[in-house]
């Protein structure tokens, strides 16, 4: 429950939030913990093939107990809490980045400054623990503080690559783990506890969470590309005209293109598409191999999330998250 929402209610950024810039996210991590806290029981007899120290895990669905009732009211408010936390997230990147727009729409900065926005993206964070209190339980907590650190430490690893052409592949997968991977992971971690799992059961739906992240930001890199302004819901080519070298451009560096390092060197130095136009650069990614490369690297994170599941018992609940990397490997925006 947001017990201290009416003190900010009228506030036009917590608007802004509660309208837009949460939304694209919304849906999506909240029915990723809530799936997985129903699954685990199913799952967890999965496991009980090929891991070891198993015990039985009573399932949700379907079950009218006052304990079931309260653990699917715990899995809605943890993932209120992981809304609160990414939307936080998402408010100080744009501070950050000094972006215009998020999602399309005006970032909050851009509309309320940045003073109003960082405070409001602190008091998210405060209310998004609060939240997390009420389950009473470390272990929840200690996941929570655990993501929240990671995604601080991945805004620093970035900051120390802005505007830097050196940036390697593994530099890259790194700060995709702490930025992108480790909120899946979290969120897969929170429904793993919820429902029951403990010990290698829940590490492999946390892995199943940190392949599945990387493979959406793998092709988040990769959209950057292959969509057009109006799918993405900013300009093409944004994060190096903010001095962020992605995937794609580093495979296509490395795969020996002189031309493709002097553009991104370019577009770096003048902080803009000045003397390099966007199309010319996206173009001469094409035609490197390097989209291939970075697509068949989300692929294989994609098939390792699935791995993780171990071949689930059939189910609605196991369908959806072995689905789950297919639709992130699809998707358009």
């Amino acid at each position: 429950m947001l017990t201290n929402i009416s003190f900010v209610s009228g506030f036009p950024v917590m608007k802004l939030l509660c309208s837009d810039v949460g939304r694209p996210m919304r849906m999506s991590f909240h029915g990723f913990t809530t799936l997985i806290t129903e699954s685990s029981a199913d799952i967890h007899q999965t496991y009980s093939v090929g891991l070891t120290s198993l015990s039985q895990v009573r399932s949700v669905v379907g079950d009218t107990s006052t304990a079931a009732r309260m653990e699917a009211r715990s899995a809605i408010r943890l993932a209120a809490v992981v809304e609160l936390l990414h939307s936080a997230t998402l408010i100080h990147d744009d501070v950050i980045d000094s972006a215009d727009t998020r999602r399309g729409r005006p970032s909050a900065n851009s509309r309320w400054g940045n003073h109003r926005s960082v405070l409001t993206g602190d008091w998210l964070y405060m209310q998004s623990f609060q939240m997390a209190l009420e389950e009473r339980n470390f272990r929840i907590l200690d996941i929570l503080i655990d993501l929240t650190q990671k995604m601080v430490e991945g805004e620093l690893i970035q900051l120390s690559k802005i505007g830097r052409i050196d940036v390697t592949e593994e530099d890259a997968l790194r700060l995709a783990t702490y930025k992108t991977a480790c909120l899946f992971s979290g969120c897969a971690r929170l429904g793993a506890v919820l429902g029951g799992l403990e010990g290698k059961e829940e590490q492999a739906l946390a892995d199943y969470g940190r392949y599945a992240g990387l493979a959406f930001q793998l092709v988040d890199d990769l959209l950057d590309f292959t969509a057009s302004a109006q799918q993405l819901g900013k300009p093409v080519l944004s994060d190096l005209k903010e001095g962020k070298v992605t995937l794609p451009l580093i495979y296509a560096m490395e795969n020996g293109h002189r031309d493709a390092r002097e553009m991104v060197a370019r577009v770096l130095e003048e902080k803009e598409f000045v003397s390099v136009r966007p199309e010319t650069l996206v173009s001469l990614v094409h035609e490197s191999g390097a989209l291939d490369r970075a697509r068949n690297l989300a692929q294989d994170y994609a098939l390792r999330a699935k791995a993780c599941l171990n071949g689930g018992r059939d189910s609605e609940y196991y369908r959806a998250l072995a689905t789950l990397p297919d639709f992130i490997l699809e998707r358009e925006n």
